[in-house]
């Protein structure tokens, strides 16, 4: 099964749905419905919509499942204040991919059975000679069947209890439950029906929504049915399980219940967590709701204060302006049992971004964190939307001593059965350099696709790792124990809407992150008050100053604040001159006086310094450091902070 890919055709069907029915809930009840008749009648679920429904198109007949995802995305999204447009859930072959990598990953931890002699292969001579080896073998007990670690497995080798704290509509269990009808369709029929009870009895799924968990339970009753493991009509027989039994179990392993605030319903532990929690920044929740301020700051209080029973704050890692996803990864690795696995679908800024720093620690420090698939912004996958995609995998409570990254992947890296293709491209981080590149702030860094292009960003990190930090002081730049500082300009553009205005002889020049460009190995400023020549409607645009003459300042080096991700290079640094207003979409340093007073004596003027200092800053080895350790396709302040930059007094020409 493909990824799904929104057509305008299926997109158009949302939209006259909304028309026709514009209550979601009702949506997504008169939906279940009519798939539970189609599998009670064994008819395509067009037979039994409404009839004032429109027709469904051809790419939305094949799998209902991936229509109900879509729907309660589009609830969920109206929920919480957002725009249900662009909204959708993972896409089949990628929740497949997780489930048969971590399936694989558990299987490759037990004993290999050791092999029996196939006696129909065999001429007759030597067929009790071999029955004989093999009653042998099987007496032996080191069978898989007889191993201690299939306690904790079904006959199809899923881990129980199987976790997901996000169930929403009941995506990974429905896969889960198609990987495990294929696993034991070749066993008898009464170990069929006991294997697949042992499993439902063995899954554990919440949601804080009452909407989700009644079209989890319905979509599971409904999915078990199509795969012959459930009686809709009786109360079952040697190899499906009643109806009425059925229901019973699943009501009771899915749950309503807040998985962040609320206590979880089981006492066991799961041993295998996959979920794909919500991304969703808790100043974005109540959005649309009237008293949705206070009850943001409520949320946020009660999130950061939360007691355990032992009085220990339940969420250490909440630093910043918190989305709910970090607090679903403390919380999974609270959950699980020691030695017990955990699967996330999460965005790619944890793996940089500096407020993910102390739940990276958690994972490091605590946990063994050994796995990371990363999807780029381009990755086609749909669900992300903008945002990079990761799949974090994390064993609770022991050891990281390496983490393998696999990166940057595409759509045709995903292996039908198996996880990735065998050439997906990858590079393992041990721990010791893995902490020193990274200051032990646990960042994974971003890499190109290319081989050689890896090569020369991996020699670029290990050329700079050990390099003071550019706001260091006491350095070859910066002696005096005053440091440097990155700010953005003064200017947001909003606010002085009225003052930019296009460019005019008299005016002041306003200078946005889009005037600087790289050319010939040096950043320039590209605005028609210094260069008529060369300059472009996107530069000439937006570009004159009628506001108050003071915001003007001195000479600055400067970067951009926000990068093109199609862009060849992220870090381009230029002299703007003295007398220009900047705008906030442009990050400068404010160099101590000691800093500016050197360069001016050494090159005769400030300007002429910096433009030494910039062709520093623009090296290739430099802007390949920036791009691997990117958290977004902003510049951020703490980005160029922590850039390392070393210059020795007689390379930069400065006096000691």
């Amino acid at each position: 099964m493909g990824c799904t890919i929104m057509t305008s055709e299926t997109s158009g069907w949302y939209a006259r749905l909304d028309h026709e029915c514009p209550e979601r809930t009702q949506q997504i009840g008169i939906w279940l419905d009519s798939w539970l008749e189609a599998t009670k009648k064994g008819l395509p679920i067009a037979a039994t919509l409404p009839n004032n429904w429109p027709t469904l198109p051809a790419g939305l007949l094949s799998n209902p499942g991936t229509v109900l995802d879509h729907l309660i995305a589009r609830f969920d999204a109206q929920s919480d204040g957002r725009s249900p447009r662009g909204v959708y859930a993972p896409p089949a072959r990628f929740v497949d991919a997780i489930l048969y990598d971590e399936l694989r990953h558990g299987s490759s931890k037990k004993k290999e059975p050791p092999a029996t002699l196939s006696l129909a292969a065999l001429p007759p001579s030597f067929r009790g000679f071999a029955k004989q080896i093999n009653e042998n073998i099987d007496d032996s007990g080191d069978s898989e069947s007889d191993s201690p670690e299939m306690d904790n497995r079904t006959i199809s080798g899923i881990p129980i209890p199987f976790a997901d704290p996000c169930v929403g509509g009941g995506l990974l269990v429905e896969r889960i439950l198609r990987i495990h009808a294929e696993r034991i369709s070749g066993n008898t029929l009464n170990e069929r029906r006991e294997d697949t009870l042992r499993l439902l009895e063995g899954l554990q799924l919440v949601d804080s929504s009452e909407v989700a968990v009644t079209s989890a339970r319905k979509r599971i009753v409904i999915v078990l049915a199509r795969l012959g493991l459930v009686d809709l009509d009786g109360e079952g027989d040697e190899g499906k399980i009643g109806l009425s039994e059925a229901e019973m179990i699943i009501e009771s392993n899915v749950r309503c219940v807040d998985p962040l605030l609320g206590e979880w319903p089981w006492n066991e532990g799961p041993m295998l967590l996959v979920s794909r929690p919500p991304w969703l920044r808790i100043k974005d929740r109540f959005r649309g709701h009237p008293d949705g301020s206070a009850l943001r700051k409520r949320l946020s209080c009660q999130l950061r204060e939360f007691q355990e029973s032992d009085g220990k704050t339940r969420f250490s890692a909440i630093k910043g302006n918190v989305n709910l996803y970090r607090l679903y990864i403390e919380r999974s690795m609270q959950l699980c049992q020691k030695g017990g696995r955990a699967r996330l679908v999460v965005p790619s800024s944890v793996l940089r971004e500096k407020s993910s720093l102390p739940l990276r620690k958690l994972l490091v420090e605590s946990n063994q964190w050994d796995s990371v698939w990363s999807f780029p912004e381009d990755h086609k996958l749909l669900f992300g939307g903008s945002q990079g995609v990761s799949v974090i995998g994390v064993t609770v409570g022991e050891e990281t001593d390496v983490l393998t990254s696999f990166g940057p992947l595409q759509i045709d890296d995903l292996s039908s059965g198996k996880g990735l293709v065998s050439d997906a491209p990858f590079f393992e981080l041990e721990r010791g350099p893995w902490s020193s590149w990274t200051d032990a702030s646990w960042a994974v860094p971003k890499m190109p696709r290319s081989p050689i292009d890896r090569t020369r960003t991996l020699s670029a990190i290990g050329k700079l790792a050990d390099k003071p930090r550019l706001v260091e002081d006491g350095t070859g730049l910066n002696p005096s124990t005053k440091v440097i500082k990155v700010r953005v300009g003064e200017v947001e553009r909003s606010s002085w809407e009225d003052e930019i205005c296009e460019w005019r002889e008299g005016l002041l020049p306003f200078v946005r992150g889009s005037h600087i460009h790289f050319e010939n190995g040096k950043g320039v400023i590209r605005h028609p008050a210094f260069d008529t020549n060369n300059v472009g409607d996107l530069e000439a645009n937006s570009s004159g100053w009628s506001g108050p003459k003071n915001m003007a300042v001195q000479s600055r080096i400067a970067c951009q604040a926000v990068v093109n991700p199609n862009s060849e290079r992220r870090l381009v640094w230029a002299v703007i001159p003295e007398g220009c207003v900047i705008g906030n979409s442009v990050s400068f340093l404010d160099l101590p006086p000691v800093v500016t007073e050197r360069l001016k004596d050494r090159f005769g003027t400030i300007e002429e310094g910096l433009r030494v200092l910039a062709s520093q800053l623009n090296s290739e080895d430099l802007d390949l450091w920036s791009k691997a350790w990117a958290a977004n396709n902003n510049v951020n302040n703490y980005e160029i902070e922590t850039l390392p930059f070393e210059i020795e007094g007689g390379e930069f020409g400065l006096p000691a």
